[in-house]
Parts: structure tokens; C-alpha cells; sequence
């Protein structure tokens, strides 16, 4: 029965309003990211636990590795325990910013990402940078923290190769497209190299090679580039560009037990160290080495000696895992991405990923020379943990969009 008002009306004279009445109402936010196509919806939560359990692992292992050395001191104990959980916040509010960006999006930022990342790393070059350890790698802020611009060099590199290699859409890219590709590269590994930081280096050249590879670039290419690439190795060694202490560092890889008591000396500590903590470890801030701190840089390049340490080889195997689950994510993206731009930001991301790992914990067993290379997620360091987080947001950028589509 209709009102005079044009509302119907049920038998018992209550109002029943004409569909669609309420469809005109704001939702809220959550219900909004919550919907068919909204973005919570279509992350890939499986990645954001792991990435949230290593972090939570991250801030432990900081704790317990700095923990001991300020209470000798007289400092505060908790220094860095909140420089890390204030990183690790930061981290993840930039991972959800990227998250909301359209991978399309994405692309087209690489200009400014690539830029700001150049004049960074130009910048350290100047009375700006600081030098540490033989490096001037970092740029200081006010309250004591630092920013290091090479780490970013890794999200710049992927982001412009990526746009490069993918400018034909599915089509093979040519010589030419490898041509801009390595020109455009060259700046951000030339100035990384300058630093120096060999490790993050390593990490770009291997980065760049596997995407240039996975983009489908014909073999004879690719051929003519490693026999260049082979003979610029060669003229690099012949004119000794390396540093002193890099070559150190290698020596006392091939020939560790003849340098004990000085360049080999850290990766005997960490063998050490790694090798005590037996099955289970000997507990979360009770490790020997670590309250002795017997090995140097324990919270930032061999937090995983503090692993291997107090939590055991149960413990280790779990961050080993964690870090395997993030890649395999990374690659899983990739292989279901929309374009070839996300596949290859995608690669780029699960190769970095996993090479670094390989190296920082490669290291710290004695298989691998000792680099200047944070563990993903796990070490302490502002920027290496936004970088990383960054990487992830543009992971769920590139998920997302497919799944939506799907």
C-alpha cells in the first residue's frame, strides 16, 4: 500500500523503503578498502606477516646485540630498540603508501625516483656526506640519523630498468633498449663504486644482469655483453681500482686461517659465534660473543651471528625460511603480473632479495666474502629497512592490480 509520501508499506503499516534508498550514503574507509575493489582485499597478506614477524625478529635481535654494549657504557639501553621499531614504523607506513599506488602509476614516477636517487648519491660526494669506516657513503640528519642514499640505488636501478626493457610492450627488447638500459645504470653503480660500497654494488650488477636476462633479451646479446663485461673485470684488476681492504677481504676468504688476527678476524668471530649456539641457541640475550661483542657490526651487517647465536639453528632455519617465503612471493608476483614492466619489477625485487640474503648470511658461515651488506629486514639501519619496504609496497602495487582484474 502506498503513503501519501510514496513510501509502500507493509501489512502491518511498517515503511519499506524503495531499493537503493541508502545507496547514496558515504561508506566508511574500512568498508571501503574492504570491498570488491578495494585494497585490502587484494594484497598478498601471506607476504605482509612474514614481512611483519621478520621485522618483530629484527627488533629483537638489534635489542639483544646492542643491548649490552650501552649498559657498559652507562646508556640508555633502549637506544636502539626505538631507533629500530621508529624505522621499522616509518618502513611500513611507506610500504602502505606504495601500496596504493597503481603499478601503472609506478612506472611513471621512475624519472623522479631515478633523479632524486642521482643527486643523492652525488650529494654524499659532497661536504655533506659522512664519512665512516673508510666510506663516505651517508648523509647525517638532525637527532643523530643518517641516510644512506645506495640503498635506494637498488629501487632505482629495478624501477628504470624495468621501464626501459619494457618500452615495446611483449616484444623482444634490442640492443638498443640494452644500450640505454646500461647507460642509465652505469651513473647509479659508478658512484656506488666511488664510495666505495662493494656490496651493494654486487647487488645492482647481479640485479641488473638477471633482469636483463628475464626480459627476454635475445642470447647472442646478452653473449656479447658477458664477454665485455669479462673484459672490463679484467682491466679493472689490471689497473688495482679496488681498495686496499676490499682486496683484504677477499685474501682472507680464500686464505682464512693466514690473516686471524686481522682481516680475517670477523669471520672467524662469526663462525664462532654462529657454531655455539648449538640446536636452540643459548636464549634471547644471553649469547656470549654478542654480550662480548667478539664480533663487530653484530647488530647491523652480521645480525645473523646473533641469530645463529641465541636462537639456535632451529632459529636461524626460520629467518632462512621467512626470507625464502618473501622471495618465492616476489617471484610468484612476477610470474602473474599484467605487463612485462611488473614482471621484471618483480624479478628485480626477488633477485635482490635473495642475493643479498645469500651474501650477508653466506658471510657469516665463511662461504662468502665479507660485504658491507645489511640482512634484509633484519638489520639495523633506516634506510636499508625503508628501501626494503618500499620493495614490498611495490610488490602489493603489482599483485594487486592483477588480482583485481582476475
Amino acid at each position: 500500500m502506498l503513503g501519501r509520501s510514496g513510501i509502500s508499506y507493509g501489512p502491518r503499516g511498517y515503511s519499506s523503503l524503495p531499493s537503493g534508498f541508502f545507496s547514496g550514503r558515504p561508506r566508511s574507509l574500512l568498508s571501503r578498502a574492504f570491498a570488491r575493489n578495494g585494497v585490502l582485499r587484494h594484497v598478498d597478506w601471506l607476504l605482509i606477516l612474514v614481512v611483519c614477524g621478520l621485522s618483530a625478529l629484527g627488533v629483537l635481535l638489534v635489542w639483544s646485540a646492542t643491548e649490552p654494549g650501552l649498559v657498559a657504557q652507562g646508556a640508555d639501553p633502549h637506544t636502539y630498540l626505538k631507533k629500530q621499531l621508529l624505522n621499522v614504523i616509518i618502513g611500513f607506513v611507506l610500504m602502505i603508501a606504495v601500496t596504493f599506488i597503481d603499478s601503472r602509476r609506478l612506472r611513471s614516477l621512475t624519472p623522479v625516483v631515478y633523479g632524486l636517487t642521482l643527486l643523492a648519491l652525488l650529494a654524499v660526494m659532497t661536504p655533506v656526506g659522512s664519512d665512516v669506516n673508510g666510506a663516505k657513503a651517508w648523509i647525517s640528519l638532525p637527532g643523530g640519523f643518517q641516510i644512506e642514499p645506495s640503498e635506494f640505488a637498488k629501487l632505482a636501478l629495478v624501477m628504470a630498468t624495468a621501464t626501459i626493457l619494457s618500452l615495446h610492450g611483449g616484444a623482444r627488447p634490442g640492443a638498443k633498449a640494452l644500450l640505454i638500459a646500461l647507460v642509465c645504470a652505469a651513473p647509479l653503480l659508478g658512484l656506488v663504486v666511488i664510495e666505495p660500497a662493494l656490496g651493494v654494488a654486487m647487488v645492482l650488477v647481479v640485479t641488473l644482469a638477471v633482469m636483463i636476462v628475464l626480459s627476454g633479451m635475445r642470447l647472442r646479446i646478452i653473449a656479447t655483453l658477458v664477454a665485455i663485461t669479462a673484459a672490463g673485470i679484467a682491466f679493472a684488476g689490471g689497473l688495482h681500482l679496488l681498495k686496499s681492504y676490499q682486496l683484504t677481504r677477499f685474501t682472507s676468504f680464500l686464505h682464512p686461517a693466514s690473516n686471524q688476527s686481522s682481516t680475517g678476524y670477523n669471520a672467524a668471530q662469526a663462525k664462532i659465534a654462529v657454531g655455539s649456539g648449538g640446536m636452540f641457541g643459548q636464549g634471547l640475550f644471553h649469547g656470549q660473543s654478542v654480550a662480548g661483542n667478539f664480533v663487530p657490526a653484530q647488530q647491523t651487517d652480521f645480525i645473523f651471528t646473533v641469530a645463529g647465536e641465541e636462537l639456535g639453528f632451529v632459529g636461524a632455519i626460520v629467518i632462512v625460511f621467512l626470507l625464502g617465503v618473501v622471495i618465492v612471493r616476489a617471484l610468484r608476483i612476477a610470474a602473474r603480473a599484467d605487463d612485462q614492466f611488473g614482471m621484471l619489477v618483480a624479478s628485480g625485487i626477488a633477485i635482490w632479495f635473495a642475493f643479498q640474503s645469500f651474501v650477508n648470511i653466506g658471510m657469516t658461515i665463511g662461504i662468502m666474502p665479507i660485504t658491507g651488506l645489511p640482512l634484509p629486514f633484519l638489520s639495523y639501519g633506516g634506510s636499508a629497512v625503508f628501501a626494503d619496504m618500499i620493495a614490498i609496497g611495490m610488490l602489493q602495487s603489482i599483485h594487486r592490480r592483477h588480482s583485481v582484474f582476475e
